[in-house]
Order: structure tokens, then sequence, then C-alpha cells
């Protein structure tokens, strides 16, 4: 029990600036498969703080506040793996040079496009979500199935890199499917939804599926930023898909 407690610090201080404890265990093997853990923590604040927000702001800007509210949660850790994936995936370049390019730090216009993109479809997801009164719960789970994408890209392509990178130590050991078990719990609440939520569960494996194919007929391999942007991603065509008036 202890141990899993210190798992869950640690994912908790890997992919969020919330608040982990003193001297938490780097454990990243043990923390992966709390990620979507950390997505349910992280979408019942987003949605308490929308709750807050909507009672005093229209609901455009209390979903350009919420997308504003995730980005300070995170550090903008994942739209950082997203502005570099992007500058490495579309250059169009071999393989050998998209990684050298993902790992330079500098911003290019890839990036600048993908993170302005990504952020205008949750503002405008969220905004329809709110305008379509979908059920709260909605804001709950999205970021936890975000996340919880991760592990399909960690368990489904092998790491890009040799000895470096922020992702190594995730591929250290293959997943097995015990390590999924946390992303039940959205899993289960979308059930318990009914056609909203099982709609969501619906394009989260289309969205997972298709960004991992497209990975692997790019670079046949995965690195942390593109872990990163999979988060961003499936998160954004999530709150889009959950917005569509028709559920």
């Amino acid at each position: 029990m202890k141990q899993l407690f210190e798992d869950f610090k640690s994912a908790l201080g890997f992919i969020t600036i919330l608040p982990a404890g003193k001297n938490v265990a780097w454990s990243p093997l043990g923390m992966i498969k709390f990620f979507p853990v950390i997505g349910l923590i992280l979408g019942s604040l987003l949605l308490f703080f929308d709750l807050v927000v909507s009672y005093f702001w229209p609901p455009l800007a209390a979903a350009v506040l919420d997308t504003v509210f995730l980005i300070c949660l995170t550090g903008a850790f994942h739209l950082d793996g997203l502005g570099d994936a992007a500058d490495g995936l579309f250059s169009h370049g071999p393989k050998k040079r998209v990684m050298e390019i993902m790992k330079d730090s500098r911003i290019g216009m890839m990036a600048l496009v993908a993170v302005v993109c990504v952020l205008a479809l949750k503002v405008v997801g969220i905004y329809s979500m709110k305008e379509a009164g979908v059920s709260g719960l909605l804001f709950l789970i999205i970021p936890a199935y975000a996340r919880g994408s991760m592990l399909f890209g960690i368990r489904f392509l092998k790491y890009g890199r040799k000895d470096t990178g922020t992702g190594l130590d995730l591929f250290e050991e293959p997943l097995g499917w015990r390590d999924f078990s946390f992303l039940l719990i959205p899993v289960a609440v979308s059930f318990l939804m009914g056609f909203s939520g099982l709609w969501v569960v619906v394009v989260f494996a289309l969205a997972t599926t298709g960004i991992l194919l497209f990975y692997k007929n790019k670079l046949n391999c995965i690195t942390g930023d593109m872990l990163g942007a999979m988060t961003e991603m499936v998160e954004a065509i999530l709150f889009l898909a959950a917005g569509i008036t028709l559920i």
C-alpha cells in the first residue's frame, strides 16, 4: 500500500503542478497506471472550477477560462510535447532529422499552429458542451481518458530514443493489462451515463487508435513529446465530440 501511494505521488508530481508532498520518490514504472487517476483529479478540479466561473461569466468566457485552468494545472507540460512533436512530425524529413527537431527546444511554425489549433478545439468543445447542456460528469472523465491514452502509446509502440529522453524510464518494462485497471473507472462512469458516455468511449478508442497508427506509419516508435501530444489531441477531440448537439 505504501508503494502504491508513492507511485501515485510520483505520477501527480510528474504530469501536474499539484502538490505531491516532500521527498517524492521517482517511480516511472509504478506511476504509469495512475495516469487515469490523475486525470480524474484534474477533471474533478475542472468541474468545480467550471461551476464557479460559469456563475460569473457567459459560456464562451467560461470555456476559455476552463482551458487556461487546465494549462495551469499541468504547467503546460503536455502542450510543450505537442509543440515539439508537431515541429518534428510535420517537417517531412527522415526519421533521424525528425527526432533531432523534436529534441530542439526552439518553437517552430508547426508547433505554434498545433498548439493554437488544439487550444481552439478545446475552447470550442467546452463551449459546445455548455451550450448543449451535457452532463458535468464529462468534465470529470475526459481528462482521465486523455491521460489514459498514454498507456496505449507505451504499451503498443517502442521508445524511439536510445538512452535519453523524458519518457525513457517509462519504457524499461512492457506494460501488462493490469496496468490499465484504473482506466476502468472512467469507462464505468461512461457506461452509467448512457449514450453520451458511450459516445465518448467510442471516440476515445478511435482517436487513440488513429494517433497510434499515424505514429507507427511515420516513425514506427514514440517519444515523451509524442505521448504529450497524444494527451492534448485526445483531450481536444473528446471535448469537441462531447459537445455534439446530437448527444
